[in-house]
């Protein structure tokens, strides 16, 4: 992965400035009614993560078979965009991660059928659908209440039927379906959250991005009730915020 930038839900700012380089000043806006530019972009996407060194085929796949544009807010999705390999505004000063990140962070996880995930920041809710096209159960939590209900609305009309979304505080996890297998946090805590690794089953693992100002990827395993941290890849993420639990 090397020369890599592993970017994940960050400002609007920074979005509109990867959405402009990426679409450069000469880019031809394709019609959004044609559902094969939708595929064919799909389908570049998925080319684009191979050359990237992801190779577990069922990650590709659920990648290839979501449609992260229907998870972009109308004011932002078109076909240019919606598939190339940067992040893009959903709205709230909140973009939806680049495909590489999504796919990176879910690969090294390994998520299996039937697995219990919690996700903490659903923003979208095209990482969740990611998870849901893999066979996992899973419980999504959002802090954002417009996001959190953009994301139900999202999940349920590309029947992702696996996936629940509460909105509330990540830092809290959402204990009432804890053990996890797995957990996936896409918003940068400064330490990592006590009580996220008290909802992790023993022999779980977490994926999440540490820090404040440098970040960095870290990987978790839980192991006689206490958690093996191990330093990934450098990353850039909007920070994990406190708030009040709400509801599904």
């Amino acid at each position: 992965m090397k020369g890599r930038s592993l970017v994940g839900r960050v400002t609007l700012a920074g979005a509109l400035a990867a959405l402009a380089a990426g679409c450069g000043g000469n880019a031809r806006m394709p019609m959004q009614g044609d559902e094969s530019i939708w595929d064919r972009g799909r389908a570049d996407m998925v080319s684009v993560l191979r050359q990237y060194d992801i190779r577990d085929e069922r990650v590709l796949d659920a990648m290839a078979r979501v449609k992260r544009h229907r998870f972009i807010p109308e004011p932002w999705r078109d076909p240019v965009s919606a598939y190339a390999d940067h992040p893009v505004p959903i709205g709230h000063n909140q973009t939806i991660s680049q495909p590489f990140i999504v796919a990176y962070m879910t690969a090294q996880m390994g998520v299996q059928p039937g697995e219990r995930v919690l996700e903490v920041g659903t923003g979208s809710g095209y990482q969740a659908a990611i998870l849901d096209a893999l066979g996992a159960e899973v419980w999504s939590i959002e802090i954002l209440a417009p996001l959190a209900e953009h994301a139900r609305r999202a999940l349920a009309e590309q029947g992702c039927s696996r996936v629940q979304v509460l909105t509330g505080d990540g830092h809290k996890g959402w204990p009432e379906h804890a053990p996890y297998d797995v957990i996936v946090v896409t918003c940068a805590p400064a330490e990592v959250p006590g009580a996220l690794v008290e909802q992790l089953r023993e022999g779980g693992r977490m994926i999440l991005p540490l820090g404040e100002g440098v970040q960095r990827l870290v990987i978790l395993r839980k192991k006689d009730g206490r958690a093996t941290q191990v330093d990934d890849l450098p990353v850039r993420f909007v920070p994990m915020v406190k708030g009040r639990q709400g509801t599904p």
